[in-house]
This record gives C-alpha cells, sequence and structure tokens, in this order.
C-alpha cells in the first residue's frame, strides 16, 4: 500500500521516485502481478500518470496494457482503465482539449477558463509522439480487431473508451486503419451498431468515427450506406429537430456529405432509395427569419451542400438528371426558391441557396421553365431573375453573392435556347417596355456602368445568352443603343468596340484590364462561327487597327492577357471570314498581321491566355469562385472556347494562299458532295416512305387475300356437302323406279326410324341412371349389413338371439334383391349391344329399302314391351328396398338400445370384478399376518420348552384347528 500511496501522491520518506521510475515499477506489477486488484490498481495509477508523463507511459506501457485487453475480458473495469490510457497517450492533448470544450455532452469543469495556446512546436511535437505512438499500436493489426471486438461489449466503461480510442487511430493513420477494419470480418457492422446505442454520448462519438472511416475510401463508403446507414442518419437528424438541431445534426450531415461525395453508387442508391424527398422538410422556413442561430446556418449551410452534391456538374450526367427531376417532381426545387425569395435569410444561407437552385436547374429544360416562371414578392411582382441581375450589377452587394447570381444566370442558360431567346428577345426594340426593369436592360446598364465587375459580370452574363446558339447571335446584331441625346444610336456591337478603343476614359487600371477582358471574351462568343457578325465586326473601319495595335504594342505582364484575347478575336475574324468586305478578306487580314505583327508574335501571344494561371483555375469547374474581384477574368464556357479555337487559329495564320484555295475548292467540293448526299438522301427518305407505305397497302391485301381464301374454303365445303347430298338422292333416284313418291316414303321411314332410336337412346340412359341408383342403394344396404351384423355378434353375446333371426332373415331378402339386380343388369347390358347394333345399322344403311323396316318394327316393339316389363320390375324394386329402409331403420334403433344395455351391463361387471380383487387382495394380506403369528407362537413355543416350561398342548391342538378350519374357509 506504500508503493500505490506513493504512487497516487502520498508523502512518503526517503527520495521520491522519478516518473519514469514509476512507471517502471507500475509495468512491472501489471506484468507479474496475479491478483486481478493489483493489476487493475497498477493500470488506474498509468491511467493518471498518462497525460503528464505521455510518452514514458506510451513507451513503457502501451504493450502491457495490449496484453491486458487481451487477457482481462472479464472485468470491464480493468478494460475500461486499459482504455483511457491508449487512448491519452494516443490522441494529441490540443485534440482532446478541444473535443471536450465543444461537445455538448460531456461536462467539463471549468469550460469557461482560459487555457493557454500552445505554440506551434510543442504541438507539433505533441502531433508527431501521437503518430509515434499510433503506429506503434498497429503494428499488429490484431490490436485493431481486438478493439472492433471489444466495442461489442455493452458496458459504457469499456464501450466510449474504445470508441474514443479507434476515432483516435483514425485521425492519427486513417488510411491503414481503414485497410485493417475493411478486411475485419463484420468490422463495419459492428461499428454501425453504434449509432443504435441508446446512450447518445456513444451514438455521437459513434457519428465522429463513422466520419473519420468514411473519408476517401469508397469501398468504407458502400459498406456503410448499405448497412442502412442513410436511413438511421435521415432519421437521427428528424428526432434532433432537422436544421434546428443541435451539433448531433451538423455531424449526420458531415457524415452524409462523405458517403455521397464523388460516389456515384451511394448517390444513386440515395437516390433509388426515395432520401431526397426525405429532404423536402428541411428547408420549410417560416415568415419570421430574423435572429438565426449559428448552429442553424450551419446546419442548413451543410444541408444545401448536400443537395449540390447530387446534382453537381461534376457527376455523371445521367445521374444528375434523374435527381434533378425527382426534386422537382417532390417540390425540393420550389422550396428552394421559396428561401430565394424569402426576406430576412442570412446572406451565406441565401448565397449557398442560389448556388444550390443553380445546379438543380442546369441542363434541365423543366426545372429551367419553372425558375423562369418563378416571381419575387414585390409589388409589383418581379420576376425572380430579374430580381437577381438586380444584385449582381449592384455594387453595394457582397462579392460572394455576386459570384452566385451569375453562376445561377450562366445555369440557367445552360442548353435552353428557349431561355437564350427570351433574355434576347428584351434586348430588341419591338420588345422593351418602358414601364418595368427587364434582363436584358439590366445587362446593358451593368456592362456599360462604371464598375469593372459590373461590366465584367453583364458580358459574361450576356455572352451565356449567346453561347452556341446562331439564331440569337444574330439577332442581337438588331439591338441599337441611344447613347447621348442628338446623336444616332448606334449598335450593341459597336459600342463594345468603342469602350475597348476608348480605354483612358477608365480611371484604375486594374479595372481597366477586368472591363476589357470581359469585353472581349463577350465579342469572342458572340462572332464565333457568325459569318454575319464577323461581317459586322469588321464594317468598323477602326476594328481592325484597334486589334493589331494592341497585339502588336510590347506592354507589361497585366495587358498581355488583353493582347491574347485580341489575337484571338481577330483569328476568328479571319476564320469565319466570308470574304464578303473587299478590304478584309482572308488573305488581306493575314498580310497585315504578316507585316505588322509577326505570325510567330501573333502565335506567342495568342498562347499566352492559355498559360495564364486563372485560366487553369476557371477551367476546372462551371462555378466562378474566385478569392477576390480582381482575379475574377475568365469564365469557365469561354476557357472551352478558347481550348476549341486556338489550333485551329494558329493552323488558319501560317496557311499560304494556295493552301487556302486549295482549302476552298475542297470546301466546295465536299459542299458539293454535301448537296448530292443530301439529295440523295432525301430521295432514300422519299422511298423509304413509298416503300413503307407500299409495304402497308400489300398488308392489306395479304390480310384480305387470307379473309377471301377462308371464305373460298368454307364455300367449297358447302358445294362438296351439296354434291354429296345429290349424289345419294341420285342414286336413290336409280333404285327407285317410283320416283318421287317412293323417296317421300324412305324418308318417312327413316324418320321414324331415326325417332325409335332416339326413344331407345333415352330409355336406355333412364337404364343406366337406375342402374346406377340401385348399386349406390345395395353399396349401402351391404354397409348397414355389415354393421348389423358386427352388432348382431355383440347382442347374440349379450343374450339377444331373437334379433339375429330377423337379420338372418333379412339377409335372404337382401340377397334375392342382389341376384334379382343382377340379372336386370345383365338385362340391360343386352340391351345396350342391341342399340348400339340398331345405332351402327342406322347410320350404315341411313337409306335402306323399306323391306328391312318391317324386322326393325318388330325388333322395336319386343324392345318396348321388355322395357315395359323392365320398368314394372324395377318399381316393384323399389317398394321392396323402400321397406328394407324402413325395416334396417328399425333393426338400427333396437341394436342401439342393446348396445347402451349391453354397456351398463359391462361396467357393473368391471366394479365388481374391481370388488373381488380387492377383497382377494386383503384375504391375501390377512393370511399373511395369520402365518407371520403362527411362526413366532411356534417359536416362543419351542423356546419355552427349551427353559423347562410346559406348554399345553391342548392350546396347540386349538391352534391348529384353528388353522385347518381358516384353510377350509379359502378353499
Amino acid at each position: 500500500m506504500n508503493f500505490f500511496r506513493g504512487v497516487m501522491g502520498g508523502q512518503t520518506a526517503g527520495p521520491q521516485p522519478t516518473g519514469a521510475e514509476t512507471i517502471q515499477k507500475l509495468c512491472d506489477r501489471v506484468a507479474s502481478s496475479t491478483l486481478l486488484e493489483d493489476r487493475r490498481d497498477a493500470v488506474r495509477a498509468l491511467k493518471a500518470l498518462s497525460k503528464k508523463y505521455r510518452l514514458e507511459v506510451g513507451t513503457q506501457a502501451m504493450d502491457h496494457l495490449i496484453h491486458i485487453l487481451q487477457t482481462d475480458r472479464s472485468d470491464s473495469e480493468i478494460l475500461g482503465y486499459a482504455l483511457d490510457t491508449l487512448y491519452n497517450i494516443i490522441c494529441n492533448d490540443e485534440e482532446e482539449e478541444q473535443d471536450m470544450m465543444a461537445s455538448p455532452h460531456i461536462p467539463v469543469s471549468g469550460r469557461n477558463k482560459i487555457v493557454p495556446v500552445p505554440d506551434e512546436n510543442t504541438q507539433k511535437q505533441e502531433e508527431d509522439l501521437g503518430v509515434l505512438f499510433t503506429e506503434k499500436f498497429l503494428r499488429d493489426s490484431e490490436s485493431v480487431t481486438l478493439l472492433l471486438t471489444l466495442l461489442e461489449e455493452f458496458d459504457f466503461h469499456v464501450r466510449w473508451p474504445g470508441v474514443k480510442l479507434l476515432t483516435a487511430l483514425l485521425k492519427n493513420q486513417c488510411s491503414q486503419v481503414q485497410g485493417v477494419i475493411l478486411v475485419s470480418p463484420m468490422g463495419v457492422s459492428r461499428l454501425m451498431d453504434l449509432l443504435a446505442d441508446s446512450r447518445e454520448v456513444i451514438r455521437n462519438d459513434g457519428l465522429l468515427l463513422l466520419q473519420h472511416l468514411t473519408k476517401g475510401n469508397a469501398a468504407i463508403q458502400k459498406i456503410v450506406a448499405f448497412e442502412n446507414a442513410f436511413e438511421r442518419l435521415l432519421d437521427i437528424i428528424t428526432e434532433e429537430g432537422s436544421s434546428d438541431g443541435g451539433i448531433v445534426v451538423e455531424d449526420c450531415l458531415l457524415l452524409l456529405l462523405n458517403l455521397l461525395k464523388n460516389n456515384s453508387s451511394n448517390q444513386n442508391f440515395f437516390k433509388e432509395g426515395s432520401y431526397i424527398q426525405r429532404m423536402k422538410p428541411w428547408f420549410e422556413v417560416g415568415d419570421d427569419n430574423s435572429g438565426w442561430s449559428a448552429q442553424k446556418v450551419t446546419n442548413l449551410h451543410l444541408m444545401l451542400q448536400l443537395v449540390r452534391v447530387m446534382v453537381s456538374p461534376g457527376n455523371a450526367p445521367g445521374a444528375s438528371s434523374s435527381c434533378q427531376k425527382a426534386m422537382y417532381q417532390c417540390g425540393l426545387l420550389q422550396q428552394l426558391c421559396t428561401i430565394l425569395m424569402a426576406t430576412g435569410v442570412p446572406a451565406d444561407i441565401l448565397t449557398e441557396t442560389i448556388n444550390t437552385v443553380s445546379e438543380v436547374i442546369r441542363g434541365s429544360q423543366t426545372n429551367q421553365d419553372y425558375f423562369a416562371s418563378v416571381n419575387a414578392p414585390s409589388n409589383p411582382p418581379r420576376p425572380a431573375i430579374v430580381v437577381l441581375l438586380m444584385s449582381m450589377v449592384n455594387e453595394r452587394q457582397p462579392f460572394v453573392l455576386r459570384c452566385a447570381v451569375l453562376y445561377c444566370f450562366q445555369c440557367f442558360l445552360y442548353k435552353n435556347q428557349k431561355g437564350q431567346g427570351e433574355i434576347v428577345a428584351t434586348l430588341l426594340p419591338s420588345t422593351i417596355d418602358a414601364n418595368s426593369i427587364s434582363a436584358g436592360q439590366l445587362l446593358c446598364g451593368g456592362l456599360f456602368s462604371a464598375d469593372s465587375l459590373s461590366n465584367w459580370c453583364a458580358a459574361v452574363a450576356l455572352a451565356h445568352a449567346l453561347q452556341d446558339n446562331l439564331t440569337q447571335k444574330e439577332q442581337l446584331l438588331r439591338v441599337q443603343l441611344a447613347t447621348s441625346l442628338g446623336k444616332p444610336p448606334v449598335s450593341l456591337l459597336q459600342q463594345c468596340t468603342n469602350i475597348l478603343s476608348q480605354g483612358d476614359k477608365i480611371n484604375r487600371r486594374g479595372s481597366k484590364v477586368q472591363t476589357r477582358v470581359g469585353l472581349l471574351m463577350l465579342l469572342c462568343t458572340w462572332i464565333n462561327n457568325c459569318p454575319i457578325a464577323v461581317t459586322h465586326f469588321l464594317h468598323n473601319q477602326e476594328n481592325v487597327p484597334f486589334l493589331t495595335g494592341q497585339i502588336s504594342e510590347n506592354l507589361g505582364e497585366d495587358e498581355r492577357l488583353v493582347q491574347g484575347l485580341c489575337a484571338l478575336l481577330l483569328g476568328i475574324c479571319i476564320y469565319y471570314n466570308d470574304n464578303s468586305l473587299e478590304n478584309y478578306t482572308k488573305e488581306k487580314l493575314k498580310q497585315l498581321i504578316e507585316k505588322r505583327i509577326g505570325k510567330e508574335n501573333f502565335v506567342e501571344k495568342l498562347g499566352f491566355v492559355t498559360k495564364h494561371e486563372l485560366y487553369s483555375r476557371a477551367a476546372q469547374k462551371p462555378q466562378p469562385v474566385f478569392p477576390s474581384p480582381e482575379q475574377m477574368l475568365f469564365d469557365h464556357e469561354f476557357t472551352k472556347l478558347v481550348k476549341e479555337l486556338e489550333g485551329i487559329i494558329t493552323k488558319a495564320v501560317h496557311k499560304s494562299s494556295e493552301e487556302e484555295k486549295k482549302e476552298e475548292e475542297v470546301k466546295k467540293t465536299l459542299e458539293q458532295h454535301d448537296s448530292i448526299v443530301t439529295q440523295y438522301k432525301d430521295l432514300i427518305r422519299d422511298q423509304d416512305a413509298q416503300i413503307q407505305e407500299l409495304k402497308e397497302q400489300v398488308s392489306t391485301l395479304s390480310m384480305n387475300n387470307e379473309q377471301m381464301q377462308t371464305q373460298i374454303t368454307q364455300q367449297q365445303s358447302q358445294i362438296q356437302q351439296h354434291k354429296d347430298q345429290y349424289n345419294i338422292l341420285k342414286l336413290k333416284l336409280g333404285k327407285d323406279p317410283q320416283g318421287p313418291f317412293t323417296q317421300g316414303e324412305g324418308a318417312q321411314v327413316n324418320g321414324l326410324n331415326t325417332e325409335e332410336l332416339g326413344q331407345l337412346r333415352e330409355e336406355v340412359e333412364e337404364l343406366r341412371r337406375q342402374h346406377t341408383l340401385l348399386h349406390t342403394q345395395l353399396s349401402e344396404k351391404d354397409t348397414l349389413i355389415n354393421t348389423l351384423r358386427s352388432g348382431t355378434a355383440e347382442s347374440q353375446t349379450a343374450d339377444m338371439a331373437a334379433g339375429g333371426s330377423v337379420d338372418t332373415e333379412r339377409l335372404r331378402e337382401l340377397e334375392l334383391l342382389r341376384s334379382q339386380v343382377q340379372s336386370q343388369c345383365a338385362e340391360i347390358s343386352q340391351l345396350q349391344t342391341e342399340r348400339q347394333e340398331l345405332i351402327r345399322r342406322a347410320e350404315a344403311t341411313p337409306l335402306a329399302p323399306s323391306s328391312g323396316s318391317s324386322a326393325d318394327d318388330a325388333k322395336a316393339a319386343e324392345l318396348e314391351s321388355r322395357l315395359a316389363a323392365q320398368n314394372t320390375e324395377t318399381e316393384r324394386l323399389k317398394e321392396e328396398c323402400r321397406g328394407l329402409r324402413e325395416r334396417c331403420a328399425g333393426l338400427e334403433q333396437q341394436l342401439a338400445t342393446a348396445q347402451s344395455t349391453v354397456a351398463i351391463e359391462q361396467t357393473e361387471k368391471a366394479k365388481l370384478q374391481q370388488d373381488v380383487q380387492e377383497s382377494k387382495k386383503e384375504q391375501d394380506d390377512l393370511l399373511m399376518l395369520l402365518a407371520d403369528q403362527d411362526q413366532k407362537i411356534l417359536s416362543l413355543k419351542q423356546k419355552l420348552k427349551d427353559l423347562g416350561e410346559t406348554v399345553d398342548e391342548d392350546e396347540e391342538d386349538d391352534l391348529d384347528a384353528r388353522d385347518l378350519d381358516e384353510d377350509e374357509d379359502d378353499d
């Protein structure tokens, strides 16, 4: 006890041992003690020292602690101490302190006191120490398997430290622990059981454990998902209050994000399981949106990210479109639009909602049409698109919000030619409404405002309205702008080039670059693949000199991007030039480049665009995400256009006139071939239509032919029948000279024979039914007779001789009836045979001469007489059967009475026999007693004689006489 008192801080005499010595003694005690109590106290002491002497405990005691986990499984207390000690030496102190301060479930004393912040070197040393001990623990993979087994223990003091220890291991060496758990049988399933624990502390720490377990491992993510994780997590979110819940909801949402992000299998499982529909209630917000807590903002932000994961542009196209369809059908998109137009929503939630709506509608025509119909709750109502664009061109709005609105507008126009046409239509003179603000007016206002970010956003938004839409590019050429009073209107294309050439009107250098880049991207998108727009652009005599001047100058780093875009714009003018302007044909433009710029210099300036750092960043994903407004230079769709055109323009510039002519000839030849192919295609299409029409006609005619063939077959069969009848009549007329009279007489005879045969057939059927009925009745009587016979045998045993004589008479009568019925059956069989013979003869000779009819009449008369006699006999048999049935009923009643009497007598007899047996048993017992007494008396007499006493012989004789009398009575 002195040893443990010293360990636990008690005062002892003499020099105090160092921490390392104390820990060594404790480890020896853990290894050598045979008593469980001693080992438990030693492990408890190691736990107390594990934070202060982390390095010493981890170095000396880890193997002993793992051995304790293996051997002392029966004692939950020592297991808890060992797990806590391992957790203290593996987990970093700073992380533990942060977890304790952040966790709402674990009471921490002094949570509000000031905790000193360690410096970076100390923190790094602590982290390195945790990684070191983690690697030592993981040297044997069985240690993790043992830990997984301990998690099955329900005891709180074992399960909770085990969860924390495994979480710390995952934090320090995630991939290695994941590999061990993945190959462990039922490893993931054991961890999923933590979510079903009724103790919230274990369940919530289980959520944190699963978060670290599912990071970056698709295989574990799939296993967790198929262990019904989605259902459990969504249930927990609902139980905790959805967006109004606490940190537990946040943990569930983070785990869901881990399971779904970049995992198409889990995303498909989530969609097929109808879990998207369960997300709709999360976004139901009330009218009063003031005073949102920080936790609610975090929860809703994660919920919006979860929706975005399901419809991310990086997903497979089919997967995203099916999720978009499901979100529209279940009303989730409508709910998001409600948040979008609500008042009082925090700015970061509004921004994330705009981004979420953007990706839900991106590329989905149905969702885009719905979004176009959404109106803001203003007076008068305005389309949601107009309200969002007002925020985008307003320089007082936050930068991230303006980027989100631009992304929403881009997604609304993505693969949406209908929406592109509606936006461009608001710029055309015929559709402008002076009393309302339209999307086109806002875009033009932003394009020419003093704010360079508004210029850039408006230019990019307008470029998306023209993306891959030749019709709208041509329509936008009609837009006229009034610059000032007294001056004629200029086209939108001309105004854009004027702003480019008048760069000195923009004050700030950075703004100048951003505005010019935006306008150049708009112009490149506009004239790309549109020869009419190229012609309009070249028609302005100032545009080409401006571009060549910009490209040829040696400017600073910032201006080189503008030079590259100018080279791209000039290259598009060359490639898509239709040579309609004599001064600016392809050849003349290339000559101009060669003289003023140089082909190599031109290609070098063009290539600078793709080498720019911001170009690579914008090409990664569609959403415009920039750390600051100054870095907002490139659009994602424009980067794809540059990548497509750079090689084409380079080849076009380097081509000579001869190559150009050859290419023109090849193009013309190809066009001719295309026209010929088109003609042949049209001809083949017409021929296909004619062939299809002819096939339909052939099918109709085939059906008609089949119907006609069927009718012909039926008519041929009818004709054959008529021929047969005609031949029969002809044959009869040839044999009978009397003509029609004889034929009518024969027909009359045949008619009579047919009627007689029909009557005979009916009578035979009636006899057959009667015969069946008699057989049934006979079987019933046989059964009754057997019953009566058995009853008679019993009644004879009970003195029932009189009833037996009566049954014998009845049996004789029944035997007589049976013989009669058998004779009747024989006669019926004979009649059936004769009937069959008559039918056969009648069918064979339907038109036999009248001489044979007399014999048939005689036979018919004989049959009728037999049938009459048979009917009479049958009636008599029925009467006898009826009388027998009544007699049998009486006999059955008598038999029942006799059986009841016999049963009573047998019961009484059994009673008497039982009494007799009991009396005999009692007599046997008495005889045994008497025999014993006699034996005793004889032995006593013998003893008396031996002692010299005189015994009275008379008494002995009396005893013998009495025994003799008893024996006689027994006999």
